[in-house]
């Protein structure tokens, strides 16, 4: 029987992850990757639009005492933050508009970003770097969800991981062929015997897959020397994805004794799911004309990535809230206008007493509102334990925005982390007055998963670069 590559597959029914990247791990991402304790994640919540710096930005360096306007809804969390100022971008770009130049050197920090012949070039983003280490470990690589008109995520320099805006489209490739179990870690950490175990190849991914490598070692004899070559990148391939059908297999063992005696969080399915079928535009549309049907559609996003992390799905997310062109009646209510882009521009100018101070407010009133939202995220992290320790003491957890302001700034962005305990300095707000690359955030954000790179982007050639050696110094525990 002839077997294409397609149909192998097809009937194999796995993903092939991204590929596997040893040179960034240090030791200690190996043992995290390896280890059955609860992983580490990283959770990106970027909104649109920038921010408003004066109501934003603590007053004073130092420990975080009273929070800024905009930042108030995090007050509970107050202790466990670290305020980041002073972190800028300066990438070039190339036939861009200003939007997609700040979009593209968002979470890449690229030195230069560019359309060419309709292709998008930056580079690897952050968010990206840290799935291709740890997809071995997880169903699936990462998970970008969200409506964005604009690209952050770039799996290679011309590679987009693009953003999913349905809701019913992210649970259900979460838990295709799986049901929703809660990881019971000490009684994996205490199982190293099953760890060990090899799997027996009995399932028919399993058998079409040595069926295809037997028909192979029979080609090889009868190839050329430059077909046995193409031969061997195929088998390469097919081993990739056995390698990857084990795992699955290895993790369907794992999750069978986990429904018997599941960890001690319950988990939260969202009720609130489009059915199955319906249009996008009919998510999408009234969510830009109504805030209260985005704020819903921005909680359903959170409630899909903490269950993606408590389920160990993926240990990588990125959600993009908010969008320029949506609509704030309710959420504004000074002034006329309530169209976002436009309240974005009004509000902002090359000097802050030339802005108009009626849309700033409009900013101002539109920012605390997604930081309710990601509040209630937080909130729901903190309450999930898995064994002694939170989800968010055992996940990453960026807030930001792909713009510093409305006005496609790109100098001192909003940055709060949250979450990653005993690593982070917290309840601090960390100035950097002669202001550092955000390239610098991405380095320390992957050394806080345990993925050690001396540079990042562009953390030793930007213009701000200085002599911090592609570090913040002051956001970790030392």
């Amino acid at each position: 029987m002839k077997i294409t590559r397609r149909q192998l597959l097809r009937s194999a029914g796995a993903s092939v992850a991204l590929p596997f990247l040893p040179s960034l791990l240090s030791q200690e991402a190996r043992a995290a990757a390896d280890s059955s304790g609860p992983p580490m994640r990283m959770g990106i919540f970027t909104v649109a639009g920038g921010t408003v710096l004066e109501s934003w930005k603590p007053e004073t360096a130092g420990k975080l005492d009273k929070l800024p306007s905009i930042l108030r809804p995090l007050d509970f969390a107050k202790d466990h933050l670290t305020v980041v100022s002073g972190l800028c971008q300066d990438g070039r770009s190339e036939n861009l508009n200003a939007h997609e130049h700040c979009a593209f050197t968002h979470l890449t920090a690229a030195p230069s970003v560019k359309k060419e012949g309709g292709q998008l070039f930056a580079s690897p983003s952050v968010d990206q770097v840290a799935a291709s280490v740890f997809a071995s470990k997880t169903y699936l690589p990462s998970l970008e969800i969200g409506m964005t008109h604009n690209q952050y995520s770039f799996r290679s320099a011309n590679r987009i991981a693009p953003f999913e805006a349905n809701p019913r489209l992210v649970f259900d490739r979460m838990f295709r062929g799986r049901s929703p179990v809660v990881p019971n870690w000490k009684r994996r950490a205490a199982a190293v015997d099953l760890d060990k175990q090899v799997i027996t190849p009995s399932s028919p991914d399993r058998k079409v897959i040595d069926l295809v490598l037997a028909q192979a070692n029979d080609l090889r004899r009868q190839a050329s020397k430059a077909d046995r070559e193409k031969l061997e990148q195929y088998v390469e391939s097919v081993h990739s994805l056995e390698t990857r059908i084990a795992f699955i297999e290895e993790q369907h063992q794992q999750e069978i004794l986990d429904l018997a005696s599941p960890g001690p969080s319950q988990l939260i399915i969202p009720e609130n799911l489009p059915p199955e079928g319906t249009p996008i535009w009919e998510i999408t549309h009234p969510i830009d004309r109504d805030p209260e049907r985005q704020g819903e559609y921005i909680k359903l996003l959170a409630e899909l990535m903490v269950l993606a992390f408590q389920t160990d799905t993926t240990r990588v997310a990125t959600i993009a809230a908010g969008s320029d062109e949506a609509m704030f009646p309710g959420v504004v209510t000074v002034g006329y206008e309530r169209h976002c882009h436009t309240i974005e521009h009004q509000g902002n100018a090359g000097r802050v007493e030339d802005a108009d101070p009626i849309a700033r407010e409009g900013c101002r009133q539109i920012h605390a509102w997604y930081t309710s939202l990601f509040a209630e995220m937080l909130r729901r992290m903190q309450e999930i334990d898995e064994g002694g320790r939170s989800l968010l003491d055992n996940t990453l957890v960026l807030y930001t925005s792909y713009m510093a302001n409305g006005g496609h700034g790109r100098d001192d962005y909003p940055v709060v982390l949250a979450g990653a305990t005993g690593q982070l300095n917290k309840g601090l707000h960390l100035t950097f007055e002669d202001h550092a690359p955000m390239a610098n955030l991405y380095v320390e954000m992957l050394d806080l998963m345990g993925i050690s790179t001396k540079t990042f982007g562009n953390s030793h050639t930007s213009r701000f670069a200085g002599n911090l050696n592609g570090r913040l110094p002051g956001l970790r525990i030392m």
